[in-house]
């Protein structure tokens, strides 16, 4: 049986470090909750595992402690926001907060921003848009970085580009965070810790050639473009759309001196209330038919189609009743944090 842990106690452990460096409780407790909500619903490469790599930014001043993001403008329905490296998991949700007390004016809100500390998990921003009863659209880039090659190219060029989209639909939310890569930079990170190949040639050398091995990354290779060798084009154009969504509309990046930024992202982030479309029980009646026709398709293998969000909902609501199973790599390095700020890492539960 695996080892759980309380949610509840492992926000707070999170948050207890954070706050170590100066940083508002509030705005600690805000970061420590971006993380719980990632692996709460499995998406553990981005979640509690991201809390070292924050906390040194916090530490060393890479991330800004204290302040506002500046408002660059502000159209009421259309804001754009230079977050001059605050901690992305508050800044974001700081966003999310002003979207959704927008919305309900304006209908659709959407807010750019550029220079935020990196955002770890897109779902974890979702839940609290979902209990609003609005659509969320989010996804983000990252001028500094460039780790995926377009099709037919061994030059990389752009990074992972990540979207999540969540809309209600009944007894769980049509709900999914996927990147424009063919597998993310923590699983390659994770395969290279753990001594082990990737299921499939996700990567290429510095040749080009296919591999699966995650050395030829760290040798100067790429990530192939979702579509992969054969139909890497379409993942190319939606990282390319991606990118004018998130650096295009904020005004910063491939064009700018980003050297410095390092992982700091450039954000896009729409809400929209259906109300503002017509009534919210009509849209609700077509978002959980489509999730219930999904459902009822038949399965190549007599198995269950996996329709995005279920899963991910269902655990999330079972690992806040019963207790959060952490990646083994993750528990391993919270312990190891936990003896050199000399904090007590939470007791197993059950």
């Amino acid at each position: 049986m695996s080892t759980r842990y309380n949610a509840q106690a492992l926000k707070k452990f999170a948050s207890t470090l954070f706050a170590s460096t100066g940083i508002a409780s509030e705005r600690a407790d805000t970061m420590a909750e971006v993380f719980l909500e990632a692996d709460l619903m499995g998406f553990t490469t981005h979640g509690l595992n991201r809390v070292a790599s924050n906390l040194q930014w916090l530490k060393s001043g890479a991330s800004r402690l204290a302040g506002e993001p500046h408002v660059l403008l502000d159209r009421g329905n259309c804001l754009n926001w230079d977050a001059e490296l605050l901690p992305g998991p508050w800044v974001v949700s700081r966003a999310v907060d002003e979207a959704l007390a927008r919305v309900v004016q304006f209908g659709v809100v959407s807010i750019v921003i550029r220079r935020s500390q990196h955002i770890a998990c897109l779902a974890a921003y979702l839940p609290k848009i979902l209990e609003h009863n609005c659509v969320g659209i989010l996804t983000c880039s990252t001028p500094a970085e460039r780790t995926v090659a377009p099709q037919g190219s061994k030059t990389p060029l752009f990074s992972a580009n990540p979207i999540a989209f969540g809309a209600p639909a009944g007894d769980y939310p049509l709900l999914f965070d996927i990147s424009m890569s063919a597998t993310a930079g923590g699983y390659v990170a994770r395969a290279e810790r753990e001594g082990r190949k990737l299921p499939h040639a996700y990567l290429k050398d510095s040749a080009g050639n296919p591999s699966d091995d995650p050395a030829a990354f760290a040798n100067g290779g790429s990530i192939l473009p979702v579509g992969g060798m054969d139909h890497g084009y379409k993942g190319a154009a939606l990282s390319a759309m991606l990118e004018v969504l998130s650096m295009g509309l904020g005004g910063y990046g491939r064009a700018d001196d980003v050297a410095q930024d390092d992982e700091a992202n450039s954000v896009f982030l729409q809400v929209i209330d259906p109300q503002a479309f017509g009534d919210a029980q009509r849209f609700l009646r077509q978002t959980s038919a489509l999730t219930a026709l999904w459902s009822s398709c038949e399965s190549d293998d007599g198995g269950t189609l996996r329709v995005p969000g279920k899963r991910a909902w269902k655990l999330r609501q079972a690992q806040l009743q019963h207790g959060v199973c952490l990646y083994p790599l993750v528990v391993e390095d919270l312990k190891a944090l936990a003896q050199v700020h000399d904090q007590v890492f939470p007791d197993p539960v059950g």
